[in-house]
């Protein structure tokens, strides 16, 4: 009987190591059984687990239960070391590492690169100003061509002679020296500006215009003394092929009428 009693040990054993090294199957876990006291009889056997049934507990780390052996596993963890810092040359620097972070040969790369842009603005900016000035003297300053040519378009189309040669001033248009190029607005305004030995400026220039009745060529002189701010006309006249010039300004002929009128029986007049 004593025989039987180790083999049913024996199996209660083997079934809770089988219970226990299945720990995904089962939620318990079985403490091995070992008999009370002797064996007073042959009939009847009792058994006693050791240690009550406890509930096992899942967690990400292997299952430990109540009442069993802890066994802690610790994982080192290994911090890699940092890569290696790019060299900093004059092409590669983005500006992410600070002055004392570099060495002396990339000090110098960035010093470079930083000059170099340096340049480029201070090339840009002056062409930029450059620009400007070129257009404002050439489309927006007072004494520019632009600005005369246009003035003098407006005066011949708000004559009346003008408009009874060349036809109604919504048709007529104005253009340059002709040219092949068929856009008449692209073709160059024949003008020029010099000053005298007194210091007054010459500002002469002339165009072409053309209406439904007839065209012509527009031709005028103005002159700014050296105190002055501003042109002002000397002639503005337009001739039509077969007509007599139209005057619209013409200051040299005022001033020699004004000579012959003043004098009278070898009198000056004032």
């Amino acid at each position: 009987m004593a025989s039987k009693a180790r083999a049913f040990q024996q199996a209660c054993r083997t079934r809770g190591q089988a219970i226990m090294s299945r720990p995904e199957k089962s939620q318990f876990s079985y403490s091995t059984c070992a008999p009370v006291a002797p064996f007073a009889s042959t009939r009847r056997l009792s058994f006693s687990c050791s240690q009550p049934l406890v509930p096992c507990q899942r967690t990400a780390s292997p299952v430990t239960c109540a009442g069993s052996s802890h066994r802690h596993i610790r994982h080192a963890s290994t911090s890699s070391s940092n890569p290696p810092r790019r060299a900093i040359t004059v092409t590669s620097d983005d500006g992410r590492y600070n002055w004392s972070e570099l060495s002396t040969s990339e000090k110098a790369a960035r010093g470079t690169q930083q000059t170099f842009n340096f340049v480029i603005v201070a090339a840009g900016l002056v062409g930029t100003m450059t620009i400007s000035y070129l257009l404002y003297q050439e489309l927006l300053a007072p004494d520019s061509s632009t600005v005369q040519f246009n003035a003098a378009v407006s005066r011949i189309k708000s004559s009346p002679e003008c408009r009874a040669l060349l036809g109604p001033s919504s048709q007529i248009t104005a253009y340059g020296e002709p040219t092949s190029n068929k856009w008449a607005r692209a073709r160059p305004l024949a003008h020029s500006t010099e000053t005298d030995r007194f210091g007054t400026t010459h500002f002469r220039m002339h165009f072409n215009v053309s209406g439904p009745d007839g065209t012509g060529v527009v031709t005028v002189h103005m002159t700014k003394p050296r105190d002055g701010d501003r042109l002002e006309y000397q002639l503005l006249s337009l001739t039509v092929k077969g007509h007599e010039t139209v005057y619209l300004e013409n200051k040299e002929a005022e001033r020699s009428v004004k000579g012959r009128v003043g004098k009278m029986f070898g009198v000056q007049w004032r």
